[in-house]
């Protein structure tokens, strides 16, 4: 299957089979379009039928973001004495994502391919939405004991910030809202952040706050879009939380990374969805594995710069598990 895009660029897409799941990923921005465990009737994904939908309403959904993921406040940063201004494509102020054509909205090369696993690339050149140092950028999803998992790695020709994830999100029981799927995040802290979203610099307790999901409760009516503490820095890949749907249906989120963004997707709004869905406020959640938002201008946050003769790297993997599911 493919698509021509209006200015000309090829979408391919592919599909994966493995333990117990399906997939359909896009050339375009490495999207996981769609995602299906046997023996459920619905997708485990949000995703849009055509892939121009991914520049308007969808953009974000499924994709691999970056060349930084989340936020840098200002647009702009400071590495090694030079002063760089990025893509204010949030807001007209600050980054989002890696700016106005980050990775999620360019075309990646298939470079290896087998029934259950897909390696992509993309080559980022120097200047990029303002960031210094061509960088070449490596995707490899696997499906394997119901598990979507992905590896990411980056190496520069100069030092420049690096913090990609996959920025996917999911509905466990196909029927929208989400604000009554149990959560657990194993975080003592989290970033409070101000009226752009941006971190305050604070890294607060999450005890006796509404930001508290060491232990299993409902996402409710608060409102989330914050980065959880998870570490100070990288670490070898460990689960680091829950989600169980009203259904039963279970996901577990295991990664390397120092943060995860827990999103509620409370700003999705008139989204073509599949299944002749339309995605709404709440339909979806997003756990986005990753760096530390505005660390680049944040001295007491873990840094996320990538230096040449280094290789970074970031692990996540999404565990479904349906032995619960259809319990009342």
């Amino acid at each position: 299957m493919s698509w021509t895009l209006p200015d000309g660029r090829r979408v391919e897409a592919i599909t994966l089979q493995g333990g117990g799941l399906t997939a359909r990923i896009l050339t375009l921005g490495a999207i996981v379009q769609d995602l299906r465990l046997e023996g459920v009737a619905h997708p485990l994904v949000l995703g849009c039928p055509e892939p121009a939908d991914y520049f308007g309403p969808g953009r974000y959904l499924g994709a691999i973001v970056g060349r930084f993921a989340n936020r840098i406040g200002g647009a702009r940063f400071t590495l090694d004495g030079a002063e760089h201004q990025v893509s204010a494509n949030f807001r007209g102020r600050h980054l989002l994502h890696g700016g106005a054509e980050g990775t999620d909205v360019q075309i990646w090369q298939i470079d290896e391919q087998d029934a259950d696993r897909a390696r992509l690339s993309l080559v980022l050149p120097d200047g990029h939405m303002g960031f210094p140092g061509e960088m070449r950028i490596a995707c490899t999803i696997t499906l394997a004991d119901q598990t979507l998992g992905f590896e990411l790695e980056a190496v520069s020709d100069r030092p420049t910030p690096c913090n990609l994830t996959h920025h996917g999100y999911f509905d466990l029981d196909g029927q929208g809202d989400i604000r009554r799927h149990r959560v657990r995040i194993d975080a003592p802290s989290y970033l409070p952040v101000d009226d752009d979203l941006i971190p305050t610099g604070e890294i607060a307790p999450v005890p006796a706050t509404p930001f508290d999901f060491r232990r299993a409760r409902e996402v409710g009516d608060a409102g989330y879009d914050h980065n959880f503490c998870l570490s100070d820095g990288d670490l070898p890949q460990r689960e680091v939380a829950e989600v169980e749907g009203r259904s039963g249906l279970r996901m577990q989120v295991l990664t390397t990374a120092a943060g995860l963004q827990f999103y509620d997707g409370v700003q999705l709004k008139d989204v073509p969805g599949l299944d002749g869905r339309v995605y709404g406020p709440h339909d979806g959640f997003a756990m986005e594995a990753q760096g530390w938002p505005d660390s680049v201008n944040q001295p007491g946050f873990p840094q996320s710069i990538l230096r040449p003769g280094e290789t970074w790297r970031m692990q996540v993997q999404y565990r479904f598990d349906a032995a619960s599911a259809g319990r009342s």
